[in-house]
């Protein structure tokens, strides 16, 4: 069996890993542990995570959990927002030339990110654009929470009708998904890690998958996990280094 550890965004992102990836996951012998928040900073040996998507605090704890679990049965994953990435992420000047193609621009950004962690084991994943896209392949799931929102609701569908792919929604500052939500459902701010994540759970990943193919992509990369465990004579997490 494969094991997982996963460095979430937030805790929007940490219930769903928690309650929907992890019974999935099983099923194809991928043990997820329980997912941690990004760390935000180091201070005095102590770990400070959520808050904050400083580059280096994060990779640095990556990095030390690499070293920690040096195991060819161990991986490792992330789930970050593309939407407000911080400035001192790896790439992110270059990758400005693909700002016209989301899907392009986030797949070079992964790439260079696994290659600033230089281990085989490290699966990186940057949500297009933040995880409140998956809410868009259904938005009409939303009356589980909001039951007679009939005009927000309306509203939701119809932005998820422009695109091709909820995950095409845009990265801006009032337009970005989880901001679009709010604006027809102001409750949603202060209730994200529960109704996000119940609502995903309603909408199910195979609609999600359907509907999000980068997700689908990274989803489809964890369960071959298993399959994928080789013995190294010397781990590459060894060679790593903390900055």
């Amino acid at each position: 069996m494969a094991r997982l550890y996963l460095f979430a965004e937030g805790q929007t992102e940490q219930i769903f890993a928690r309650r929907v990836l992890t019974p999935h996951l099983a099923v194809f012998k991928v043990y997820l542990h329980h997912p941690v928040l990004v760390a935000n900073a180091r201070k005095k040996g102590v770990v400070h995570r959520g808050g904050g998507r400083g580059y280096l605090p994060m990779k640095n704890d990556i990095v030390r959990f690499l070293r920690q679990d040096s195991s060819s049965e161990a991986f490792f994953t992330t789930m970050i927002d593309l939407y407000a990435i911080h400035p001192d992420f790896p790439g992110l000047s270059d990758a400005e030339r693909l700002r016209n193609s989301p899907p392009s621009r986030v797949e070079y950004l992964e790439k260079v990110f696994a290659q600033d962690l230089c281990d085989r084991r490290f699966i990186p994943y940057i949500q297009l654009h933040e995880f409140e896209a998956y809410l868009f392949s259904q938005p009409e799931q939303f009356r589980l929470y909001y039951p007679t929102a009939d005009r927000p609701i309306a509203a939701l569908k119809a932005i998820a009708e422009q695109y091709p792919t909820p995950e095409l929604i845009d990265d801006g500052r009032q337009t970005a998904p989880s901001k679009r939500i709010v604006s027809e459902l102001p409750d949603y701010e202060d209730a994200k890690p529960v109704v996000g994540t119940q609502v995903a759970e309603a909408i199910g990943l195979d609609v999600i998958r359907q509907k999000c193919p980068h997700f689908n992509s990274w989803l489809s990369k964890l369960e071959t996990l298993a399959g994928s465990i080789v013995h190294l004579s010397q781990p590459v997490s060894d060679r790593l280094p903390i900055e």
